[in-house]
């Protein structure tokens, strides 16, 4: 199974909707977002795709309670977790959390196949050393949003080989644009 992961959107639909459409054309089935929307608005882009989307919110939270309605909607395919979220998506059990140094420690634990987190607006992809003797696997997708001159990026990862490839959407394309990732 493959997911897109992402994080730190900052209300910058267009570029949420261009990274959502090149990773469900490479064939994700899941989406991942590590909090800062902002406006649950912003998140009615991705309704088109049909992907089961998990989200949190991180230190921008924008309206908690609009977004809580929006994920009880029957048929939705929106998932509103709060803080952090465990999931178990493809036979793999992930955490989402914002906070980089949350993430370190959940990771520590080797609870985790994957650990997923933001914040920075800085991607970053690693393996860290857990408690068990093995290795965790941590991603940061930096900005989806392109936040303060950031590239926009998200990654696409394959839960089965837990392969994880960083992609960076070649131009801040105009509102409702699409955009080729390299």
């Amino acid at each position: 199974m493959k997911i897109c992961i992402l994080s730190d959107s900052h209300d910058h639909i267009n570029l949420l909707d261009a990274a959502v459409a090149e990773a469900k054309a490479a064939g994700a089935e899941a989406v991942v977002h590590c909090g800062d929307v902002v406006a649950p608005s912003t998140l009615h882009c991705l309704e088109q795709y049909a992907l089961p989307v998990h989200v949190i919110h991180g230190n921008n939270t924008g309206d908690l309670f609009t977004l809580g309605r929006l994920a009880a909607r029957p048929a939705r395919c929106l998932h509103y977790h709060g803080m952090d979220a465990a999931l178990e998506l493809g036979g793999r059990r992930l955490f989402l959390v914002h906070y980089p140094h949350y993430a370190r420690a959940m990771a520590a634990t080797g609870d985790w196949d994957l650990v997923c987190c933001g914040h920075t607006h800085k991607p970053e992809v690693m393996r860290l050393p857990n408690l068990k003797g093995t290795t965790t696997l941590l991603v940061n997708p930096g900005t989806v949003g392109g936040v303060a001159g950031a590239p926009a990026t998200y990654v696409l990862a394959d839960l089965a080989s837990l392969a994880v490839e960083l992609r960076t959407l070649a131009a801040l394309p105009a509102q409702g644009a699409r955009v080729a990732v390299s």
